[in-house]
This record gives C-alpha cells, structure tokens and sequence, in this order.
C-alpha cells in the first residue's frame, strides 16, 4: 500500500474508473514472478458510501470476454468467491466491482510473512478451497482461472477471484503457456495446450496455488512440501487428470471423515469453517490487513472533476471515464 495509517487523512489526486475513484493497487507489492491476470484496484464510488475491489483487463485480453466472464461470475455461490456485483455498461471502458474485503494477495501474504505460510494456515486454505470449488463444479461451473495471485487472503478465510481467467486470455483451442497474466506453473498441461476448462483441471491448480502457500513455488520438488500434505498435493499435480483426487477426497483426507456440524439456516456444511477459527492465520498477516482496511478507510481522494475545479479549470466530459493502470 502507499498510504500510511495512523498519519491523519490524506488526499490522492486520482483518475476514476466508471463511477468509481482509485484509492490504491491491490497488487502494488506483488512479487514479480507471480503473474495477475487483470489489473486489480481499490476503489470508492463518487458519494464516498461505497468501497469495491475493481478490476479491468490486461491488455492482452479480449474485453468482451472479460466481461462474458464477469457476468458468469455473478452467479457462483459459496463461502469463499468474491464474485462481480456490478458490471460497466455496453459500449463504456471496460470493468467491474466486487464488493470490498480487507484482504492480501496470497503471493502479498508470503512477502509479508518472510517465506512459507504454516502448515495449518495451509491445510484450512486447501479445505475452504476445496469446498468452494465443489459448489462451482455443482454448478456445472468451471473456475479455470486458479492460482496464487486469485486467491484472497482475508480474516475470515480465503476468497477466490479471477474467475474464468484463461478462457479470458485465449479461446479453446488455442496453446496458453506463454499468455501474459497467467502463471503457467498453476495451469493444468492439458489446458496450457489449448483444452477445454475441467473440473479435473482446477484440481491440478488449487494443487499448485497449495503447493505455493507451502513453499513458495507452484511447482516444488515433492521433498520440499510439508510431509502431511506432500502426497495429496503431489497428486493434484498429476499430468494425468484421472490420476488427481476428488475435490470430496481432500477435503475428507484433510479433515477426517467425521461430518461438520449441521448448517445453519440453508447454508451448506463447511468443514472450513472449523479450521478457520483464532489462530489459523499469521498474527503479522492478521496486522497487515487490518492495516490495509484502516488505510483505505483514512484515505481521501479526489474526482477528476475536483482536481480540475480546484486547479481553476473546468473539468473535461470524459474526465470520468479515464482509468489508471
């Protein structure tokens, strides 16, 4: 982050996206070997009632797919995604909010950490995960956009972004290993080759996002993965799809076969939620999102139509609709 807490209020003279004003990157201390398939921004709507995650698309990517993409994401259900709330318009720039949760990039987290996350802070990663995928694959839904940096570290648990990724970055059929903003050590070979998204292929990425969390790299030699969890997340990593577990058989595997308390209201049993408790996430991440959160909520910022009007000008028409990367 760029702005302070506990300095006062500060003022950012900023561009807008939409109707929103850019109050930060989210991805500004993202390690540079850990790729983001969209530029990923901190926002505040021109009221000031309002925060949001806003995103917009690389370069590289396909607008309107970006947006078939978001539009599908509104749609997902569980615990542990963060899906688009509010689209741009057709034939406006290119974007769409998510609602706003303190939260660290899990490659952020692991700089901030100095290394490796616990083994616990692990397994309840791969748990929450695990679930949450399962709802989307009952959804006859494919995330096929997994990796590091889509994944959301808040207080409460992880939440899954980037949805639909890499049919963003290119069309079936077409070779992906080297399209900017994917990490090509989270992509299944079978889709780096220009396959169709699968469940099975979420699998070998939620195997490679685990196996990051727990050593830093997507793809580590088996020995340095943690003993517990070395055989399961070797065999998400299986080039053979039909060769990587169930998404039913983790979760089981991590937790036990004993059955989560009954749900609450109409909301599905999470075995999660018992690995989520005090205690599952680093004191120093605990900090650096709350950090994060006091900051945003301190900051200031200015519309391109107050900039102008108080340099003494009026302000441009399209002063609104001009974004920063």
């Amino acid at each position: 982050m760029n702005m302070r807490a506990g300095t006062g209020s500060r003022t950012r003279d900023t561009r807008s996206i939409g109707p929103y004003t850019v109050v930060t990157r989210l991805d500004t201390r993202m390690p540079a070997h850990a790729p983001v398939s969209e530029y990923r921004f901190i926002a505040r709507s021109s009221d000031r009632n309002r925060t949001v995650l806003l995103s917009t698309p690389l370069a590289t990517v396909d607008p309107q797919r970006f947006m078939a993409e978001a539009d599908a994401s509104r749609y997902l259900l569980g615990s542990w995604v963060l899906p688009a709330v509010e689209l741009a318009a057709p034939g406006d720039q290119t974007w769409h909010a998510r609602p706003y949760v303190p939260a660290l990039p899990l490659p952020t987290a692991l700089a901030l950490h100095g290394g490796p996350l616990p083994e616990r802070t692990v397994r309840a990663l791969a748990v929450a995960l695990a679930e949450n995928l399962a709802v989307m694959h009952g959804q006859n839904l494919t995330h096929a956009g997994l990796c590091p940096s889509a994944v959301l570290i808040a207080v409460d648990g992880p939440r899954l972004t980037c949805f639909g990724a890499a049919r963003a970055a290119a069309p079936d059929g077409v070779p992906r290993q080297e399209i900017p903003g994917l990490d090509p050590g989270s992509l299944p070979p079978e889709q780096a080759a220009g396959g169709r998204p699968r469940p099975l292929g979420d699998v070998y990425a939620l195997g490679a996002t685990l196996a990051y969390a727990a050593t830093g790299y997507t793809l580590p030699e088996r020995e340095e993965l943690p003993a517990e969890l070395r055989s399961l997340i070797a065999r998400c990593l299986s080039r053979d799809p039909a060769q990587r577990p169930e998404l039913s058989e983790l979760t089981e595997e991590l937790t036990g076969p004993t059955q989560p308390d009954a749900p609450v209201g109409f909301a599905a049993p999470s075995r999660a939620d018992t690995l989520l408790g005090p205690g599952w996430l680093p004191a120093r991440l605990i900090a650096a999102i709350v950090h994060q959160a006091a900051s945003v909520l301190a900051a200031e910022v200015r519309t391109p139509q107050q900039q102008a009007w108080t340099q003494g000008r009026a302000p441009s028409p399209d002063a609104a609709v001009r974004h920063s990367n």
